[in-house]
């Protein structure tokens, strides 16, 4: 039987955790929409080029051509028994797609994961995190500061740039950052887009099958929620 879990949540809510979780529990793949559209930048088929020349204009990549480039990836051998849906879909116009596209395959969506967390705490966990360049690891100076000896926003000399923040790991490794997450206002414009996109979605799959959407606390522990995401998974597989 096939399983396809669309995960959905705001940035800091650990979907990428769940996802690898997910991907190892049940064997399945994580389909994520902006990773397809990099990848796309290498290709040189006539999908790939409508794609690099919408990008290259700095347009929005509209329903049709974002359904596209989702089926084509569902073509692919590993996605046969089912994926991971991140940032997929985002729009009702594209979970209607979605489910007729399934349904012609004698498949649908099994469950819907929305990962709550308060955007308060969504904004402090993107804003301080920080990775072991060497090991892989990461922190968030926050929540999780075992092992950073030292971290600390320091004043640029001329005052021309925010403060930069320096955070070092115990084996005296300097911790970078992503520089998206570096940028309080990025991170405010990505919690306002989720805010924005989510709430038209929440209603369409709530409506569409009682039970489908189910609501997870994301601020637990990643072990307590991924718990919650293989039960939910579970009951409706």
């Amino acid at each position: 039987m096939s399983l396809y879990i669309i995960l959905m949540g705001v940035q800091g809510a650990g979907k990428g955790e769940q996802a690898r979780v997910i991907q190892e529990t049940y064997g399945i793949p994580q389909v994520s929409t902006g990773d397809l559209f990099r990848a796309m930048k290498t290709r040189t088929d006539p999908l790939a080029q409508k794609i690099q020349q919408i990008m290259a204009e700095g347009k929005l990549i509209d329903d049709d051509t974002t359904n596209a480039v989702v089926e084509d990836r569902l073509g692919q051998d590993d996605a046969k028994n089912g994926v991971i849906f991140d940032g997929f879909p985002r729009t009702p116009a594209q979970a209607a797609w979605l489910d007729q596209y399934l349904e012609k395959r004698g498949a649908h969506v099994n469950a819907v994961l929305l990962l709550e967390l308060d955007f308060y705490t969504a904004f402090k966990r993107s804003f301080g995190r920080v990775k072991s360049d060497a090991t892989g690891k990461t922190y968030n100076i926050y929540f999780n500061d075992d092992g950073i000896t030292e971290w600390k926003f320091v004043d640029h000399p001329q005052n021309e740039y925010p403060p930069r923040l320096r955070a070092v790991e115990s084996t005296g490794g300097v911790l970078s950052r992503r520089p998206d997450d570096a940028n309080a206002h990025a991170i405010l414009k990505r919690i306002d887009t989720f805010r924005e996109l989510t709430a038209p979605l929440i209603t369409y799959y709530e409506q569409k099958r009682p039970g489908l959407l189910v609501r997870i606390d994301a601020d637990q522990s990643i072990e307590t929620v991924s718990a919650a995401v293989k039960a939910a998974i579970d009951a409706r597989n």
